[in-house]
């Protein structure tokens, strides 16, 4: 399935989509000078996308603030919190997969710097369970990763420019997809820019950065030009995400709004001199008297903002599992009634056996199948948010394994001796374990390798010496060549099967 989004139309009038999945997989370079709509361009992406994947935003102007208002994306005040709040909860972003903005205009620019670096530190470090997929957009991205120092203290450039660097270049692995929008490409570091595969480039003036907006664009010196004419809110988009060939792309419109100020010309005030004069210095003495009006309320201290992120991760999670549970009019109420815990779960291994019963779908990552699995339950209305990355793995190795398939007395006894077992082993063990619950001979080794997602039989061999120097297993070679596998913990179900 491909989860496209319009990010606008072209000349022609023709919607022009974005592969949001080709997206996370190749990463995207936005470019323009001020007033060209950068902003708009990322507001646009942000709202199409807001309801498809995950999404972190460093605004260091505090201009999608507003995202909160119509999405369930959290702001995370940078100004508010230590060093150590800004890495739990960055930590805390990823395990619950929840949306934010951390707005970081209340700070000045170099702590601006440290914390987006110590924030997208922490999210590149997060625990392997923790690796969903997300976007991660940086906006004004030339103050975060500087193709010189400049005023920057050595320390911070290095900080900020490393985690600018492992989100473009080695993001991808952790599932996570940087969108960096800057106003002059020869300020962003080469080795930032050159790791984007999809290009945004809209209205610039100065001769450098429209060569080298051309050139990632493929374009020579004279068709460069293009650049320098285009319109406030129109882009030229290149890559595997938007087009194949350059095109011309108008954003479409947006639903939520920045902080800038009214734009355009407005009619002054009609007044005479004089009246302007009395307006300003009438009761200036008596306002000048005044108290100072308090200040503003402070912020959410960490630990609110924790409580937070994880009850709007419950929160999706219960929308999630309501579903629409109506159809039409004309359903009955027995059809409208709350499926019970019983059905969900057996609606949710369903789909997990139909995934794992797919040709080839235990060679695919576990990021692949898990982002599968979960379309499959939006799809279906099957509740899935409780079932985070390592439980996925888990339910998958049950179903490649065919445990749904024994009667419950015996699934029970081997999901409990299956605790065990740690995680990297754990489909080969189970595949042995269902074989003799079965009362059937042990998979060979092409059995035994199609589960664990192989083509090596020398692998499977070593899988299963290591298996047994663990305890898990028992192989007995015998003098005809043959074999035999006893699972450690189940010998009475092997000798009940023998006997019958």
């Amino acid at each position: 399935m491909k989860a496209q989004i319009e990010i606008g139309t072209d000349s022609a009038g023709q919607g022009i989509c974005v592969d949001v999945e080709e997206l996370l997989a190749t990463r995207l370079l936005v470019q323009g000078n001020s007033g060209s709509g950068k902003s708009h361009l990322l507001r646009r992406l942000l709202e199409q996308t807001a309801g498809l994947v995950q999404q972190v935003v460093i605004d260091p102007e505090g201009d999608f603030t507003s995202l909160a208002d119509a999405f369930d994306h959290i702001v995370i005040d940078g100004a508010a919190h230590s060093v150590r709040e800004i890495e739990a909860l960055a930590g805390r972003v990823r395990q619950h997969r929840v949306s934010v903005v951390l707005a970081l205009d209340e700070l000045e620019v170099e702590q601006q710097i440290r914390c987006a670096a110590l924030f997208l530190t922490a999210l590149f470090d997060a625990p392997r369970e923790h690796w969903y997929p997300a976007l991660v957009v940086v906006d004004e991205a030339q103050m975060f990763a500087p193709a010189a120092a400049g005023e920057l203290a050595e320390d911070t450039r290095r900080m900020t420019l490393s985690a600018m660097t492992n989100l473009m270049c080695r993001g991808r692995k952790r599932g996570l997809a940087g969108i960096v929008a800057t106003q002059r490409l020869a300020k962003l570091a080469k080795n930032v820019a050159a790791e984007a595969s999809n290009f945004l480039m809209g209205r610039t003036f100065l001769d450098i950065d429209m060569q080298r907006a051309a050139d990632l664009l493929g374009m020579d010196r004279r068709q460069a030009e293009r650049i320098r004419d285009l319109q406030r809110g129109h882009f030229l988009g290149l890559g595997p995400a938007i087009s194949r060939r350059p095109v011309a792309v108008h954003i479409g419109e947006v639903r939520t709004g920045g902080k800038n100020a009214a734009e355009g010309l407005m009619p002054l005030p009609q007044a005479s001199g004089e009246d302007l004069e009395a307006l300003l210095h009438s009761e200036l003495a008596e306002e000048a008297a005044k108290p100072a009006p308090p200040p503003p309320p402070p912020p959410k201290p960490a630990a609110d903002l924790e409580l937070a992120i994880t009850a709007r991760a419950a929160e999706q999670a219960q929308r999630s599992e309501s579903g629409e549970q109506t159809t039409g009019d004309e359903s009955s109420p027995e059809d409208q009634a709350p499926a019970a815990p019983q059905d969900k779960e057996a609606a949710l291994t369903r789909v997990i056996v139909e995934l794992a019963a797919e040709e080839g779908a235990t060679f695919q990552s576990s990021a692949a199948l898990f982002r599968n699995f979960a379309q499959r339950c939006r799809q279906q209305g099957v509740p899935s948010a409780h079932v985070d990355m390592l439980e996925f793995r888990r339910l998958f190795a049950f179903a490649a394994a065919g445990l749904h398939e024994l009667p419950e007395k015996l699934r029970e006894t081997i999901e409990e001796l299956s605790q065990a077992v740690p995680e990297d082993v754990l489909a080969p063990y189970l595949a042995l374990a269902v074989s003799v619950a079965r009362g059937a001979s042990a998979p060979d080794e092409d059995e035994l390798a199609r589960v664990y997602g192989t083509s090596s039989p020398s692998r499977i061999r070593r899988l299963l010496e290591h298996m047994e120097r663990q305890g898990l297993i028992v192989v007995r070679e015998e003098f005809g060549g043959g074999r035999t596998i006893i699972v450690v913990g189940l010998e009475d179900l092997a000798d009940a099967a023998a006997a019958s």
